[in-house]
């Protein structure tokens, strides 16, 4: 609240300097920035400086602030091709080329283990302290030099995290969150608060490799050209095509560097040609050609000074009113393959604008060494142009009029003043170790952001007062009470906890404390039913509830236990907001048994002379008949269950077999946008409307809250590694979506507007996908061994460890039976994806509680009735324990129901699969846990006797 509070204030200050209500100017950010930096050391509350109380508090995450969540890939073989002294050596490149293959093939994290393998398979003999003579000691093993090569990798991708660190500082983003994953070269950062979000990914991606290139004139391999444009027409496998035919222009003149003008559709095909080895063959060894960072804009009054008029006048008119954009092709002399000036050749850089050009620029200091260098450089190229080239693009390409000394150069380019003032920043804040790729991006707009607090928070208030009702409606209302109290301690407990771990609040994460807040009432109830026991058992109220929290202590620890360790899988093997529910779902279930074991103990016990304490019955009239005498044989209902479940199970496979599963992004690897649109929309007209425009891509749409927001999900190009892929699909989104929009422009519909186009945005690359398939497998298998053996070390009974595997098994198998059955559908996603696991590993662990609190109460029942049957036993143990089954099961779904009607579309695939977790899970604990557990029992007992 205190932190919120001048946080507000830095806002109405931010607007006042800028002017800007919608938070989108750069002078907002910065504006906003200054003031909370001014206040960082000042004492706000208690003491305690602002910056101390933002530590104490508990942060909002992206989902419920808004902002941008970005893995980068830092390429880790660029890293080994910097370490390695590997000219001339004829297995480098190849082992790095299988090594990419394996990688590829096999989604691993461990490149450079797979690195040094095939590298050895091809050089048996090889020393890597040769190739890798900075970093590998002579006399290293294989095994020790791979272990110095990762942690040398390692280091450079912390250098890059600083790098990015710098950048994001200087760009303005408030209290980023920036760490290093664990798999080979995976960074993440959290950044809230961003909305320039095309503008952050160029930033990110810029390796800042800055070289300084002498230029070519074309006249000097005009000779080659020709050849090479007679041998590509010539070649009758190819399409007859020469070079030249791709340009728009080609070779003006023979004093020009420009080899020619192309289209951005060209260029793909113009690179091939020039990466083949016809080209290399016939082309200078020292010649090199790059494109122009910036595109040139043709519009229809320029067509006439190029050449194929007509042609020229077609493709500007089907461009459009924005024009088409064309690029440069330059000629650049190389020194064998090297240019004249490369290195961390930048002391400092700015944003500079000059009055005289009326534009912006970019004014560079260089380091002594490389003032020196540039000094002979210039002074050996006057008269002529020197292409300044940053990550192989040319940034500018200035005449030189005289020598340049005391490393004073500048960039020049057309550029915007926020272009100007990222390529400064780029540039101070130093070389990335290797090429970054982003693999995986999500955009959370601010108005979702908005929506998703009122939905998480309302969830929870709905949720909490539900559950209250219920407890006095079936306990009374004093237990009621005490109960409800327990969970007010357990809501302030865990906030506590969370702030002092200074964690970040989510979605995923308020879901984790109301299902923890249902747990905590399933602890009461257990031991409100048996407290129940024990008065009809004719029992004072003081033994009964002495006796009641004694009996149910064993099955509440169990039950909570296998929930934690449930979390734990989650935690270890879960991303992002799934860690954040597994965070919050443990606490809440350690701080649940403490107030439910002790603290509500502690208020009857404070109580117990007072008439109201030994007037109470634990029931009400709506309560006080039910599940009391019952007296079913669900063990005699065993041959019609097991014939269910089969059939069931029958229906399930057929269905993986016709319809299969509908695999979320997290899986499969694609882009999901949510559009929101003014007015009501047909989902089935938008993919109709979209889908040619993909060229042959998967494309889906959703309604999600409403008929006015959809989700558009898409693999378009997942596996490409071109530049500007993110700009493109928003393109094809606004121009498929025009007609709906309307007169919208393309940057309201992408950034800017917080009601209307895009809400959020989310990027799985297939190698994030596939690690994240991989961990879900492996969590669910590991939670299902665990599950096993907790229940064999508990109860140390072979038959109670099968009873429960098979009903967590068949829960979790008719969850994702009912997802194949339903996707499609129902309203919402039914999506396998990371959510789902989650749901299903929480169902697992909520299932065992179940399972654990009947097996607990049959071995309970063995030691006071060692002559009944065990058959009887268990029937009278399942009878027994009904009410706290169905009422637990009860208050679960009631909080489930509210998530899920409240909760927002974010986890509403989750809770979906909850509800049915806990009715399936209820059901196959009845059905299926104590009936395998019985067939077992017999066996060893028939086996025994013989």
């Amino acid at each position: 609240m205190v932190t919120n509070h001048y946080e507000d204030q830095a806002k109405e200050y931010a607007i006042a300097v800028s002017g800007d209500e919608t938070g989108a100017a750069d002078s907002y950010t910065k504006a906003y920035k200054h003031y909370i930096d001014s206040i960082s050391n000042e004492t706000v509350w208690l003491g305690y400086t602002y910056s101390q109380a933002q530590k104490l508090g508990v942060g909002l995450g992206l989902d419920l602030k808004g902002g941008m969540n970005v893995t980068l890939q830092v390429s880790v073989p660029d890293i080994l091709r910097s370490m390695a002294n590997a000219e001339g050596n004829p297995y480098f490149e190849p082992a790095i080329q299988r090594a990419d293959s394996v990688v590829k093939a096999t989604r691993s994290n461990d490149y450079v283990s797979i690195f040094c393998k095939e590298y050895r398979s091809l050089d048996p003999s090889g020393d890597f302290s040769v190739i890798f003579k900075d970093q590998v000691k002579r006399g290293e093993n294989d095994a020790d030099a791979v272990n110095t090569l990762k942690q040398e990798v390692k280091d450079r991708v912390s250098s890059s995290t600083n790098v990015l660190r710098t950048r994001i500082d200087q760009f303005g983003v408030v209290a980023p969150n920036i760490q290093e994953l664990e798999n080979d070269g995976q960074i993440l950062l959290e950044l809230p608060g961003v909305k320039e979000h095309d503008r952050v990914r160029e930033l990110l991606k810029a390796s800042a490799n800055l070289e300084f290139y002498e230029t070519m004139p074309v006249g000097e391999f005009a000779a080659a050209l020709a050849e090479l444009n007679n041998s590509l027409k010539a070649d009758s496998t190819g399409n007859g095509k020469a070079l030249s035919d791709y340009f728009l222009s080609f070779a003006p003149s023979a004093q020009s560097i420009e080899l020619g003008l192309a289209t951005a559709a060209n260029r793909e095909a113009i690179d091939n040609i020039l990466a083949s080895t016809r080209a290399r063959t016939i082309l200078p060894s020292n010649l090199k050609l790059a494109w122009e960072v910036k595109p040139m804009v043709l519009k229809k009054s320029d067509a006439e000074h190029a050449g194929r008029d007509a042609e020229l006048k077609k493709m500007i008119e089907n461009a459009g009113g924005a024009g088409l954009q064309i690029y440069q092709l330059l000629a650049l002399r190389t020194n064998n393959g090297k240019p004249a000036l490369s290195g961390d050749v930048i002391l400092n850089a700015s944003s500079e604008y000059d009055k005289m050009q009326n534009g912006n620029y970019v004014s560079m200091t260089m380091t002594a060494d490389a003032a020196k260098k540039w000094s002979n450089i210039t002074g050996a190229n006057i008269n002529k142009r020197v292409a300044i080239v940053l990550d192989d693009q040319v940034y500018s390409a200035p005449n030189v009029s005289n020598k340049i000394d005391g490393g004073r150069s500048s960039i020049t380019g057309n550029f915007s003043t926020d272009e100007a003032k990222d390529l400064a920043n780029v540039l101070k804040s130093g070389k990335m170790a290797a090429k970054v790729d982003i693999i995986s991006d999500t955009v959370i707009g601010p108005s979702l952001g908005k929506q998703a607090i009122h939905d998480g928070f309302l969830s929870f208030g709905v949720a909490l007062v539900l559950l209250m009702i219920f407890m006095m409606a079936f306990y009374g209302v004093i237990p009621g009470l005490i109960a409800n109290l327990g969970l007010v301690f357990n809501i302030f407990f865990t906030f506590g906890i969370l702030a002092s771990f200074q964690a970040v609040l989510t979605l995923s994460g308020i879901a984790g404390i109301v299902l923890a807040l249902g747990m905590a009432v399933d602890a009461n109830v257990l031991i409100f039913e048996r407290t129940k026991e024990e008065i009809r058992a004719g029992k004072n109220i003081r033994t009964a509830l002495a006796d009641g929290y004694a009996n149910a202590f064993s099955a509440i620890f169990d039950a909570n236990l296998t929930s934690v360790i449930t979390g734990v899988i989650l935690l270890l093997f879960g991303t992002g907001p799934i860690k954040g529910f597994a965070t919050t779902l443990i606490i809440g279930i350690i701080i649940s048994f403490f107030t439910a074991v002790f603290l509500t103990r502690l208020v009857f016990m404070m109580f117990a002379k007072t008439k109201a304490f030994n007037a109470l019955t634990f029931s009400t009239a709506l309560s006080s008949k039910m599940f009391t005498n019952t007296n079913f044989n669900f063990l005699g209902a065993r041959k019609t269950s097991f014939s269910l479940c089969i059939a069931f199970i029958v229906v399930v496979i057929a269905s993986f077999a016709v319809r299969g599963l509908s695999q979320g992004i997290d899986f499969s690897g694609g882009r999901n946008y949510v559009v929101q649109f003014d007015h009501a929309v047909n989902t089935s007209d938008l993919r109709d409307q979209l889908a040619p425009l993909f060229d042959g891509a998967q494309v889906s749409v959703i309604t999600i809250d409403n008929d006015t927001k959809v989700r558009i999900s898409t693999n378009y190009k997942i596996d490409s590694d071109e530049e500007n892929v993110d700009q493109e699909i928003t393109e094809i989104l606004y121009k498929g979506l025009k007609s709906e929009i309307g007169n919208m422009s393309k940057e309201d519909f992408s950034t800017t507007n917080e009601n209307i186009g895009i809400m959020s945005s989310q990027k799985v690359g297939p190698t994030v996908a596939n690690d994240m398939r991989t961990d879900a497998i492996i969590a669910v298998l590991i939670a299902l061994a665990a599950m096993f053996l907790y229940i064999l070390v508990r109860f140390r009974n072979i038959a109670f460890s099968l009873g429960a595997l098979a009903a967590v098994a068949f829960t979790a198998f008719a969850i994702v039976g009912f997802y194949s059955l339903l996707y499609g559908v129902l309203p919402f996603a039914m999506e396998i994806d990371q959510t789902f696991i989650a749901a299903i590993l929480t169902v697992i662990g909520y299932q065992i509680n179940d399972t654990v609190v009947v097996f607990d109460r049959v071995r309970e029942n063995l030691g006071l009735y060692p002559k009944e049957s065990f058959f009887n036993n268990i029937n009278r143990s399942l009878n027994s324990t009904l009410g706290r089954t169905i009422m637990t099961s009860a208050s679960t779904l009631l909080v489930l129901l509210c998530i899920f009607i409240l909760g927002g579309d974010a986890i509403r695939s989750f809770t979906f699969a909850m509800i049915f977790g806990v009715i399936i899970g209820t059901l196959a604990t009845l059905y299926v846990a104590t009936p395998v557990a019985y067939l077992v029992e017999n066996r060893k007992a028939k086996q025994a006797k013989k």
